[in-house]
């Protein structure tokens, strides 16, 4: 059955009744709780994990929570938790896991191509007959992520699209080793040849697949393809 695309439809974030649930089950296993949220430029979970940390004081004695900011979305987001996973199953103490998470938030990068503008405008951030006149015009925007969604430049075909993430990446990765991970809203086969690209141009230490959220796939449209990553070593 076919579905109208829809102008807009409504999404409700985690109450911190949801959050101090979770915080409840993952306390059954360990005492201490980093929670790592989307950006709060994109979301009210932040705030949500603020208050359920509160309420926790009472319901969760013994147990310390703490609550980060990502400043990102997606893989990004992905990317920092894993850092923090990853330290935390290496025995670190949650101080050194926070600071491995911090690591990571602070260098990694998000670049998007959208495939058209043409569905910009249900994220509230452009009007809609701009991205009429955008679809018209065949520009594809390409985004950056760094707490909020910014614009960064525009292209006339998807080719030109690629060659300027590529090029975005390069000028900030150089040849030092790097995290990547491919991300793309129904485009598997463009976001494995994106991936094959960067595997062949880049000294990746690991690189993965993965698809947008519904959410951001509604806002960015179908055939969106993006790229997150971060060097291994920034300071080397």
């Amino acid at each position: 059955m076919f579905l109208e695309d829809p102008d807009s439809f409504n999404t409700s974030s985690a109450s911190p009744a949801d959050c101090l649930q979770a915080f409840k089950k993952v306390s059954r296993t360990a005492p201490n709780v980093l929670c790592i949220t989307v950006s709060n430029k994109l979301s009210t979970l932040y705030n949500a994990a603020i208050d359920a940390r509160e309420l926790a004081r009472d319901e969760l004695p013994g147990i310390t929570i703490e609550v980060m900011d990502s400043g990102s979305a997606t893989p990004s987001e992905g990317m920092i938790a894993l850092a923090a996973a990853r330290a935390a199953a290496e025995g670190k103490d949650l101080p050194e896991v926070i600071q491995s998470a911090e690591k990571v938030k602070a260098s990694v990068g998000v670049i998007v191509l959208l495939d058209t503008i043409r569905h910009a405008y249900r994220s509230g951030r452009i009007p809609k007959i701009a991205s009429m006149v955008g679809s018209a015009l065949n520009i594809r925007p390409i985004l950056t992520v760094s707490g909020a969604v910014k614009f960064n430049s525009m292209v006339r075909s998807r080719k030109q699209g690629i060659e300027r993430i590529l090029r975005m990446m390069r000028d900030r990765v150089g040849n030092r080793l790097v995290h990547v991970a491919v991300t793309h809203a129904y485009a598997p086969d463009e976001a494995e040849k994106l991936k094959e690209r960067i595997s062949a141009e880049f000294n990746c230490i690991e690189i993965w697949l993965s698809e947008f959220s519904p959410v951001m796939g509604y806002a960015c449209g179908t055939g969106t393809v993006g790229v997150a990553f971060y060097v291994d070593n920034p300071d080397e």
